[in-house]
């Protein structure tokens, strides 16, 4: 009952609107401006860089959460390998693990400043304030305590502090408010005691939304890596790389990863390349690229920390062809528009499943037939927030589909239509597409560099 209650107060309560953040300012790229790579700085520039995110998460995003929940301490613990999911957004870029025992004591004051201290490990950039103890270690005096030394001055600390409540991340639903582990939880709730452990709470909304808000200081980068996905692939589905009869969709797969790789970035899955073909259902495999085939790649890049998540179509054109045919251009016109029709429903405050049924009821109305499977996207691939459908949940996705959209997040706008082309005898094709986009401070929607409303042409 308590998980039930707890789920109904995240789907009902209002959404604040972001924080006094600055305002920030769409794209406006012409559709025929080529896009252009851009290699990833030096890592110390880069490095620079994520930590005056951290900052500036910190200090302005994390204070704002904390009293909208009523949350007045929030304490993440976790040992190396075995790190709570939100320990990659609250430490610097240049920390790469937890120590032996990381934990991250935070305390809402009562003027609302926070205190923000380290049991473990460093001070993250000065984001936090090393905490020792002021007892001597077993081998050096100012040596990190460990074991049960480390558990006491927990206690001490709490004790001390004497908060009225205490969230610990633990949620049966959402992975980024479930990152103590089982055998950590049992340590933490034993060195509390019974008087503070009886103050524990579990407030969902704290993690994921301090994950999930995206500051508009991150904008610039992400649509520089944005730009950066749309020149690869309209390489990649060109002659520059694909000879019509030779060239293998595997080929192209790896000729992707390696790209990205030789820019300084990396990948969050395994880059895909498919085809659909008239007179073919399943192709199966990598295949060998012929003409006439419909070309669709899924293609997740990672720049300092930051992911997309970009699904685009090119085409071979036929002997004596300029152009795709008719047929399979109002198959991605028909995808577009479902993008307009997404886009405009995705009202902050709205759960994800609300936007969904209200995209899918319009969807039907003009006569398209489609599916949306729309996530959050930031530090994570799969980010923090609600899901907008699923490829097997068109009619809502339980729990998940029933958090609220907030203003300043990033969205992968993921979804197809599905069009009989004319061209091919009347089957049909499946438009799959994935764009970027964010809702600003303000809640409007824009796309993070553009979408995709063209088919990349190889001939």
């Amino acid at each position: 009952m308590k998980s039930k209650l707890v789920l109904i107060a995240y789907c009902l309560v209002p959404v604040a609107l972001p924080f006094g953040l600055s305002a920030q300012a769409p794209a406006h790229v012409p559709e025929a401006a080529p896009a252009r790579i851009h290699p990833l700085p030096p890592l110390r520039e880069q490095a620079k860089e994520q930590q005056a995110w951290l900052e500036t998460r910190m200090e302005r995003v994390l204070p704002e959460l904390m009293a909208e929940y009523g949350v007045r301490m929030w304490i993440l613990s976790m040992r190396e390998y075995a790190e709570d999911p939100v320990f990659w957004s609250i430490t610097s870029p240049t920390t790469f693990a937890a120590r032996r025992r990381s934990i991250y004591v935070i305390t809402r004051r009562d003027d609302g400043s926070l205190e923000r201290l380290a049991l473990g490990g460093t001070s993250q950039g000065g984001v936090f304030e090393a905490f020792r103890s002021t007892r001597p270690a077993p081998t050096q005096a100012t040596g990190e305590l460990v074991g049960s030394e480390q558990w006491n001055l927990l206690r001490e600390l709490v004790e001390d502090r004497d908060p009225e409540n205490i969230v610990l991340n633990i949620d049966p639903v959402w992975a980024f408010s479930d990152g103590l582990h089982t055998g950590e939880a049992e340590e933490l709730l034993e060195a509390l005691g019974d008087k503070y452990a009886g103050r524990v709470k579990r407030e969902s909304r704290l993690a994921m939304n301090y994950i999930g808000t995206r500051l508009p200081e991150m904008m610039p980068r992400y649509r520089k890596i944005e730009e950066t996905v749309h020149a690869i692939i309209s390489e990649a589905f060109s002659n520059s790389v694909i000879t019509p009869g030779v060239t293998t969709t595997e080929d192209v797969v790896w000729w992707m990863r390696q790209k990205l790789r030789d820019l300084g970035y990396t990948t969050w899955f395994q880059t895909s390349v498919d085809v659909q073909r008239q007179g073919t259902i399943d192709l199966g495999g990598p295949v060998v690229i012929q003409k006439g085939d419909l070309l669709w790649t899924d293609y997740g890049v990672v720049g300092l920390n930051l992911h997309t998540d970009t699904q685009h179509l090119g085409y071979v054109l036929q002997d004596g062809e300029m152009d795709a045919p008719a047929g399979l251009k109002q198959c991605l016109a028909n995808s577009n528009r479902l993008q307009d029709i997404l886009l405009s429903h995705m009202d902050p405050g709205r759960t994800g499943n609300e936007i969904l049924a209200s995209t899918l009821g319009q969807m039907r109305s003009e006569g398209i037939d489609g599916t949306v499977y729309t996530h959050p996207i930031g530090d994570h691939g799969h980010g923090a927030g609600p899901l907008i459908g699923r490829w097997d949940g068109q009619e809502g996705v339980p729990v998940r589909g029933d958090a609220v959209l907030l203003a300043s997040s990033w969205h992968s706008i993921e979804l197809q239509a599905t069009t009989a082309i004319p061209e091919w005898g009347g089957e049909t094709a499946s438009c799959r597409q994935e764009e970027e986009a964010y809702l600003d401070t303000e809640g409007e929607r824009h796309w993070v560099f553009r979408r995709q409303s063209k088919f990349h042409l190889v001939w």
